[in-house]
């Protein structure tokens, strides 16, 4: 609902108006997705029905699971790549994969950090959002009065505030480099799981494709098992453009054949060969392989972390579905397949462990060997949509933070908004896939890679639970401490290995985050300082009104003219430039300016948020618009129509609230002439001003600097989607309107 709020005086006086106003009426009800989670609404989305949720759960399977489902393609042969010494080194590996595959994919990702999600949506953006709801670390300018109700971030908590979380809170709030530095590990973890984006569909179908080879090994080529494996990735990313949904219900099918295969082959090899593999649910025998092995153990990690490659997604993914939908999925048909696939595996090698290179294959029954070479070759390739889909969700995320350039999102479903599609990233994935694979060549030489980027992200986001069960959930201690100790200490293991291997291509994913940091930094940089620049030479609302009268002193032009900008904390700078150069304003203005909140979803009910310019007859507004990261623009209707409807009940409000107004019925002639004015402007034309500011260093700048600004932020600034793309601007009603800052 709209807010009024004078112009000239300060925060803390605006933030007390406010305050009482809201206690001034008993008629209107009023709600703020400042004040409360989006949850907490009465239009908010309602617990998704049976139906609903069995749908999304098998569409689940086809988009989250891929890449941990075709793990035991090739995760014995990762661990073993120097053969089999000892007989029982089997049991010790299968001991370490089963436990693996238990504590991190279910215990930590189904049953604990997805329910850290942010109003449905996950990733590590959404981590760093719920962290910076509760506590003033964010580093959006963007803050406003208004924002210092939920500057705590009230969330719906079951019990007060405890000491601990409110001293680690402060803690957070007062140091400036633990605010830079939450960021920094942010866009760290982000760059990571798009680094991980990549490196998934090359080592998948790449394994699948290897299967050829294995069957018949003088006909295919390592080379020519390449091209294969490259036309194949080219094939899958440009099926991403049918969307989410499209493509879980057309991979869902076949990769619940794949589990339901590898489950029952499991089973079968377990019978045929050996029944005693069972005796690796004790976890002595991974002491008793440490022991054997010492340092080759260690560094054999390696590859056991490949059997949850993909857990991130299962977190980052669930934004295109939901919590519920994907622990059934989980627990009900990847666990129990999994489980079986790897018991069966070890049984295998229990009697020919001289063909670990190639355990999955060579352990197949010979009459299946064909089907379930092409049933493999199609889940390698639906297990690169994990990572892709989860890219897609945390690109979005990281753009309406202000942490990456525009780019176009596409929502490719009515029903569930969370699916979405990024042609710009799609197709930026795809030349990295093309070009690793035809760099790197074999699984082999992929997976001391792919290691890295994937414990890093499962590092990072156990560090930043821990913030969140600190400071939001209230977790008990010790609760906490054994979390640390089991999951965190698993995983430092299983990074320390995986570093072992960087220089033996485990700089490839450090070198793409490092690409991807870069970008990410230099745009939200920038974005910072563009955005103070514009705060310390905003207009007031006197110089405003002086502007007004000299430039219209007798009419106006007929007509709405809305003015875009980034500013939300008084009237940009450009409109001073515009009229100096366009000496004619509009009969009604308005100044709209979009924010985004570090929630996930804003209601259409309470986006806008409008001020008033004074005096009345000025007919000058600002606007707020408010989205949430997982937002879209225009899905309720053009944005000019949707503003002036929300601005006619701001009018509405604004009188009744006014104490100008001495009794209802002057009120109400009041409300009828502003809104008669307003609707003759909108019937008239609407006029779209966009605000275009090009940015240079200023003259104090060093060569750093500007390198930065003039050319690595102007270049992404020139290839990126401009206002009117985002929010959809008929060109033939648009007028740009240009200037240069110097920042």
């Amino acid at each position: 609902m709209a807010s009024n709020i004078d112009e000239s005086q300060d925060d803390d006086a605006q933030e007390q108006q406010l305050q009482g106003k809201k206690a001034s009426s008993h008629k209107l009800k009023r709600y703020d997705s400042l004040n409360l989670e989006a949850s907490k609404m009465p239009y908010a989305a309602k617990v998704a029905g049976l139906s609903v949720l069995l749908k999304l759960a098998f569409q689940s399977i086809g988009v989250v699971y891929g890449d941990i489902g075709t793990s035991p393609l090739y995760v014995f042969s990762s661990i073993f790549f120097g053969g089999i010494k000892h007989q029982e080194d089997v049991l010790g590996a299968l001991s370490l994969i089963l436990y693996t595959i238990t504590l991190i994919p279910v215990v930590k990702y189904v049953f604990i950090v997805l329910q850290a999600n942010d109003n449905g949506d996950g990733g590590t953006f959404a981590l760093y959002s719920l962290i910076c709801r509760y506590s003033k670390v964010g580093l959006i300018p963007s803050t406003m009065a208004e924002d210092k109700e939920v500057s705590t971030f009230k969330l719906d908590l079951p019990d007060r505030r405890t000491r601990r979380a409110t001293e680690l809170k402060e803690m957070l709030e007062n140091s400036e480099f633990a605010k830079f530095f939450l960021l920094f590990a942010t866009m760290l973890g982000t760059s990571m799981v798009i680094g991980d984006g990549i490196l998934t569909p090359c080592i998948s179908v790449l394994s699948a494709v290897g299967g050829v080879k294995a069957a018949a090994p003088n006909v295919m080529s390592e080379t020519v098992i390449v091209w294969l494996a490259v036309v194949i990735l080219i094939a899958l990313f440009m099926f991403q453009r049918f969307g989410t949904e499209k493509v879980g219900y057309t991979f869902a099918p076949i990769l619940c054949l794949w589990f339901v295969l590898i489950g029952c082959i499991g089973i079968y090899n377990f019978s045929v060969y050996d029944p005693s593999i069972a005796r690796a649910l004790n976890p002595m025998y991974i002491i008793a392989y440490f022991r054997r092995n010492g340092k080759d153990a260690w560094i054999s990690l390696g590859g056991v972390v490949m059997c949850i490659t993909g857990a991130e997604a299962l977190f980052a993914d669930v934004g295109h579905f939901s919590v519920r939908s994907i622990q059934l999925s989980m627990c009900c048909v990847t666990y129990p397949a999994l489980i079986l696939a790897y018991l069966g595996q070890g049984a295998y090698l229990m009697k020919h462990s001289e063909d670990v290179a190639d355990t999955f294959y060579k352990s197949l029954p010979h009459a299946i060997y064909w089907p379930m070479f092409i049933v493999a070759v199609l889940a390698a390739i639906i297990a690169s949509q994990a990572l892709i889909s989860a890219t897609f969700a945390i690109v979005q995320q990281s753009l309406a933070l202000g942490c990456f350039p525009r780019v176009k999102i596409v929502h490719t479903s009515t029903r569930h908004r969370g699916q979405i599609y990024i042609p710009e990233i799609n197709n930026f994935l795809m030349i990295c896939c093309v070009l690793v694979t035809l760099a790197f060549r074999t699984t082999e030489k992929l997976g001391n890679a792919y290691g890295i980027a994937v414990v890093f992200v499962m590092f990072l986001t156990s560090s930043f639970l821990v913030l969140v069960m600190i400071m939001i959930w209230k977790t008990p201690t010790p609760l906490i401490i054994a979390y640390v100790a089991v999951i965190g200490s698993i995983e430092l293991l299983y990074l320390s290995s995986v570093l072992y291997k960087f220089n033996q291509g485990g700089y490839l994913p450090l070198a793409f985050s490092m690409f991807l940091m870069l970008v990410m930094y230099v745009w939200n940089y920038v974005y910072r300082k563009k955005y103070h620049y514009e705060l310390q030479h905003k207009i007031s609302p006197e110089k405003v009104k002086q502007t007004v009268d000299e430039t219209n002193s007798h009419h106006r032009l007929p007509g709405l003219a809305i003015f875009y900008s980034e500013l939300v904390h008084g009237i940009p700078p450009i409109f001073k430039h515009y009229v100096e150069n366009v000496p004619a304003l509009h009969s009604v203005l308005v100044f709209a300016s979009v924010k985004s909140l570090p929630i996930s979803k804003v209601p259409v009910e309470e986006r806008f948020l409008f001020r008033r310019v004074k005096p009345y007859d000025l007919y000058v507004f600002r606007c707020v618009v408010r989205y949430g990261y997982a937002d879209y623009r225009n899905d309720e209707g053009p944005f000019e129509k949707i503003l002036v409807e929300k601005l006619k009940e701001f009018i509405n409000e604004d009188y009744m609230f006014s104490i100008a107004a001495a009794n209802q019925q002057e009120s109400a002639s009041l409300i009828e002439k502003d809104v008669d004015v307003l609707e003759k402007a909108y019937s008239t034309g609407v006029v779209h001003l966009i605000g275009e500011q090009d940015v240079i260093a200023n003259k104090e700048s060093g060569t750093a600097r500007r390198i930065m600004i003039d050319y690595a932020y102007n270049f992404l600034k020139r290839n990126l989607r401009q206002t009117n793309k985002v929010f959809d601007i008929p060109t033939r009603r648009m007028l740009k309107v240009g200037m240069t800052c110097e920042i």
